[in-house]
C-alpha cells in the first residue's frame, strides 16, 4: 500500500456511510496525531489505542435525534504522487472556517487555524467537516 493515510481516512468515511459505530485501523504515528485532532475538535467520541495489535478503535460521533454523523466529508488533498504545501498565509479555510484542515508542519500535525497562529506553513493533509 503506498498511500497509509488515505487507507485511514478512507476507513473512517466508509464507516460513516454505513453507520458503523467503531472502526479499526492501522495505527502509525501520523494517524495517532490525526486521531488526537479528530477528538479535540469533536468529530469522534473516542479512540483508543492498541499498541499490542498496532491499531486504533476510533468511536464515530452520530446525533442521536438525526442519526447523522458529525463528520459530513473528509477528504484527502496531498498524495504521494501530488503534494501540496501551503505557507502561513496561504493556509485554506475549510467552508469559511467551519471546517478543518489537518496540516503536517515542521512542529508537528496541527490544524489551519493553529498553523496560521504560529505563522508556520506545511503539508496539507486532509479537510474535514
Amino acid at each position: 500500500m503506498t498511500d497509509t493515510i488515505a487507507d485511514f481516512l478512507t476507513r473512517i468515511r466508509n464507516a460513516v456511510m454505513a453507520n458503523h459505530r467503531i472502526v479499526e485501523v492501522p495505527a502509525s504515528n501520523v494517524k495517532k496525531e490525526i486521531t488526537k485532532i479528530l477528538f479535540t475538535k469533536g468529530y469522534i467520541l473516542s479512540y483508543k489505542f492498541d499498541d499490542e495489535n498496532r491499531t486504533i478503535k476510533i468511536a464515530l460521533k452520530y446525533n442521536p435525534e438525526t442519526k447523522e454523523s458529525a463528520i459530513q466529508s473528509i477528504t484527502r488533498v496531498s498524495t504521494p504522487g501530488l503534494r501540496k504545501y501551503a505557507s502561513s498565509k496561504d493556509l485554506p479555510r475549510v467552508l469559511n472556517g467551519l471546517g478543518i484542515a489537518i496540516v503536517s508542519t515542521s512542529k508537528g500535525i496541527m490544524t489551519d487555524k493553529e498553523a496560521r497562529t504560529q505563522n508556520i506553513g506545511g503539508e496539507v493533509i486532509c479537510y474535514v467537516y
